[in-house]
């Protein structure tokens, strides 16, 4: 199976609107860049987005938001992005909002076909409302759900053909995740290589659970903050 993409609008091609995507990075930090671009220049729509966040104001998700082609996002908060916080305050979009760690476990278990968990987090709080709960040791537990999706964009810094992937340092974050919870994962990467010369020992996510990769462009290292001092 050839695994190779020619480009990102070739990626953005295969998903339909109405589609669930998982998009990996935190932050501006590891983001699917190219993916979210061509999806954004494609015009697809009513997608549901799972992201730890929504990128910033026209950048990552926030690009997709802006244009208004999201329906609903999963995530943990709104922060950093005044049109996602606008449109959450004002209706216009669905949220579901989940404690980072849940979130991160969520993605997890859904990745590795477990169908649920108990964490303590959030219990008596709005996030338990409607789960059933449960006493462990003593201690109040909530049961949460895998998260799953029908594609997972993610990025990497090094992969090759057979869809090995390496990440570098941040830009890790919930990429590997992420790419075992898509049932279509497909990986942009800063190098593509040839198959065989990414040490065996080096791989963070291993070919079987990429469908496809593509060479990634034009990457921007963005300060998501940035703070400065006089003196």
């Amino acid at each position: 199976m050839n695994k190779v993409l020619g480009s990102a609008d070739e990626a953005a091609a295969l998903v339909p609107d109405g589609a669930t995507i998982m998009m990996g990075g935190f932050g501006v930090c590891g983001l699917p860049e190219n993916l979210i671009a061509a999806l954004h220049a494609r015009g697809t729509r009513g997608l549901t987005i799972i992201s730890n966040n929504a990128g910033i104001d026209g950048v990552g998700a926030g690009m997709l938001l802006n244009a208004r082609q999201v329906r609903r996002m999963i995530s943990t908060y709104v922060g950093e992005n005044k049109e996602f916080e606008r449109q959450f305050l004002s209706g216009e979009i669905e949220v579901e909002l989940v404690p980072q760690g849940t979130f991160s476990e969520r993605i997890r278990a859904g990745g590795a076909g477990i169908g649920g968990f108990f964490t303590p987090t959030g219990y008596g709080t709005l996030v338990a409302e409607g789960k059933e709960t449960r006493t462990i040791d003593g201690k109040p537990y909530v049961l949460e759900a895998p998260l799953g999706a029908d594609f997972a964009f993610v990025r990497a810094w090094k992969g090759d053909r057979e869809g090995n992937l390496v990440y570098r340092r941040t830009a890790r974050n919930f990429n590997p995740v992420m790419a075992t919870a898509g049932r279509v994962t497909i990986a942009e990467v800063e190098h593509l290589v040839e198959a065989g010369e990414i040490d065996p020992d080096h791989v963070v996510t291993p070919g079987i659970f990429v469908r496809y990769i593509l060479q990634g462009a034009k990457y921007e290292r963005r300060i998501e903050k940035r703070t400065t001092r006089t003196g």
